[in-house]
């Protein structure tokens, strides 16, 4: 969408990649960028999900390297993407900071965020990766379940390292290296991969990741729906249901942020289906 409207802003062609069962469940960007004049490709080899996607965008690219221009919106792929993005979404984190210094007088002693590339996430951690008082959790989807072969896309709690789209990082994958489909219910984090960063921090500690179920991700997104007024994305979806099982274990005084990184417009068909409800 970001890109769509860009390109639409300064009259430059925009080729979206995406895979034909994303472009099915999230039906309302599709037509939001169709609008905007981008012409969105389906892909259907593999999953037709988002790792067929970018391998058929880095096909495009590097045969048209000439007059093409790559993005990705996530801190995976080639360097220098993973860095580019982490910069680019910083400004969520150091909002956070400043934020929580002008209303509370301190730093938030916990953060979470939901994880398939990783980008969201990576925007709220950096600015808070050298303040070691404060617990980072980052939430992988679970999927169908982690002990469901091919049923989640939690690489750092499944996987092992290996190299895909340009960056060596933990992937889903067979004995001979070869990459597995996985599974969620959530586009953005239908991903058999992660951020090469996101691999670093879980190496070194410093970030704990964890992982929610889909069936937890849509309690999640009801609970949040009902309560709070606010249709949460299916992504920080995964975020909220992992809240609901650490904040009663916190003290009080815990001030915890969690990033609610997309609005749920764009999946309520799908929700909607999951849910057995007609629209």
């Amino acid at each position: 969408m970001a890109v769509a409207t860009v390109a639409a802003r300064f009259g430059l062609p925009c080729v979206v990649y995406m895979g034909q069962t994303d472009i099915e469940r999230q039906s309302p960007n599709v037509f939001r960028m169709r609008l905007l004049g981008a012409e969105v490709r389906p892909v259907i080899s593999g999953t037709a999900t988002l790792k067929d996607a970018m391998n058929e965008a880095l096909r495009d690219w590097v045969a048209n390297v000439e007059d093409t221009f790559y993005i990705i919106g996530t801190v995976a792929g080639p360097h220098p993407y993973p860095a580019m993005v982490r910069d680019f979404q910083s400004i969520i984190g150091r909002e956070v900071r400043e934020q929580m210094m002008a209303a509370e007088g301190r730093l938030p002693d916990t953060l979470v965020a939901c994880i398939g590339g990783g980008s969201n996430a990576m925007g709220l951690f950096y600015p808070f990766l050298d303040d070691t008082p404060v617990s980072i959790y980052g939430v992988e989807a679970a999927g169908r379940g982690l002990d469901v072969p091919n049923g989640h896309c939690a690489s750092l709690n499944g996987g092992r390292p290996g190299v895909l789209h340009g960056n060596r990082t933990y992937l889903l994958q067979d004995d001979d290296g070869q990459i597995l489909d996985g599974h969620s219910i959530s586009a953005g984090l239908d991903y058999p991969g992660i951020g090469p960063e996101h691999s670093w921090l879980r190496d070194t500690g410093r970030v704990t990741y964890v992982a929610a179920t889909d069936r937890e991700a849509l309690d999640a997104f009801q609970i949040c729906t009902r309560l709070e007024g606010i249709i949460p994305a299916l992504e920080p979806s995964h975020a909220l249901a992992y809240v609901a099982k650490l904040a009663p274990s916190l003290p009080p005084s815990n001030l915890l942020v969690m990033n609610m990184c997309g609005r749920g417009d764009k999946d309520i068909f799908a929700v909607a289906g999951h849910l057995g409800m007609e629209i």
